[in-house]
């Protein structure tokens, strides 16, 4: 039954992702501008001999169902194209940028569960007192308050005012970047035993990824109140409470795991949009990540970095719904893969 499961959802991914080939496909080309003049500069696109090599290397002289189709074929070999403005394959540049994005998302995803499924359980236990109108508040100030707004707030205070957080970058200036084996710092640094490097990555991870978890933990929590609030009024539940168990057991074996089927799709909904959110944080703190890549691809109309930023994207979207469809199977036993 599993591997039926898996054999339809990765069927099913794959149409999908041809899908959003398509559309991205198509809405590169409605963008205006001309990718040459973007590239070239004034001095070239005057001179039709470099137009016309230019739109011959990258194939743009070629009919847009031949390049599409052209496109497809690459990527199924798992060629991504030759990126316009840094002239390397496309795959390389994504797997340079994406590990950076990740680990960034990552983090703010574990902070955000901790905190706001915490903060959620505690409004739901204290239902209409002072702790839940409290939370309650905060949970909608996170929700509300804009991510940018947030970032420079959080960079001016606590990097530039009081100097308490690194806010710029991945490293301190002095340290070299640990040997590649994931792509994330942190974990490289520390499988190198450079730990130094290791304390100075999670050092600048911290302040960018809190502005992240921000919004996160605001949805959270309201889900996790929601979740929880319904699960205590089931019976079973309060046929532990009569059989005497303690507060903390009812609450953790009979509501956590439950309400923790709708907390985990909440939160891989959230974790794909820390990754194609994170623009302008990661402008913010110069944190070159797969949201820096997507801005300069698209000011400078790299068309093949776009589209390989857009499949990158929607893979990542595709493998998390896939996991949280799992972990359904694994927290409630009731719920069967079909």
């Amino acid at each position: 039954m599993l591997l039926r499961f898996l054999a339809r959802r990765l069927a099913a991914a794959l149409l999908l992702c041809v899908g959003i080939t398509l559309v991205a496909f198509t809405l590169t080309q409605l963008v205006p501008g001309d990718p040459a003049a973007a590239n070239l500069g004034q001095q070239a696109i005057g001179d039709p001999a470099a137009v016309a090599a230019f739109r011959a290397k990258y194939g743009l002289d070629q009919p847009l169902p031949v390049q599409y189709l052209t496109y497809i074929g690459n990527v199924f070999q798992g060629n991504l194209g030759m990126s316009q403005q840094s002239h390397r394959p496309v795959a390389e540049d994504l797997a340079e940028f994406v590990p950076a994005t990740i680990e960034l998302a990552l983090f703010a995803i574990v902070v955000s569960l901790l905190v706001g499924v915490a903060l959620g359980v505690v409004a739901a236990v204290n239902r209409d007192r002072w702790p839940d109108q409290v939370l309650r508040v905060v949970s909608l100030g996170g929700v509300s308050m804009p991510t940018f707004w947030v970032a420079l707030v959080a960079f001016y205070l606590l990097s530039f005012k009081f100097d308490l957080l690194p806010g710029t970058g991945r490293l301190d200036p002095v340290l070299s970047p640990p040997p590649y084996t994931t792509g994330f710092y942190s974990v490289d640094a520390a499988l190198a035993g450079q730990w130094d490097v290791m304390w100075s990555a999670l050092g600048h991870l911290v302040l960018p990824s809190l502005v992240l978890a921000v919004y996160t933990v605001g949805m959270l929590m309201r889900f996790s109140r929601a979740s929880v609030l319904e699960i205590l009024g089931n019976d079973y539940v309060r046929a532990a409470r009569a059989k005497g168990l303690p507060e903390r057991v009812v609450i953790v074996r009979h509501v956590l795991r439950p309400a923790m089927v709708a907390i985990i799709t909440v939160a891989g909904v959230a974790f794909g949009s820390l990754l194609s959110g994170a623009v302008l944080v990661e402008k913010i703190f110069s944190w070159p990540g797969v949201g820096q890549y997507a801005y300069r691809s698209a000011v400078n109309l790299d068309l093949p970095g776009i589209m390989g930023v857009s499949i990158v994207v929607a893979a990542v979207y595709i493998l998390i719904n896939l996991l949280v469809d799992l972990l359904y199977g694994v927290i409630d036993p009731r719920i069967r893969l079909t």
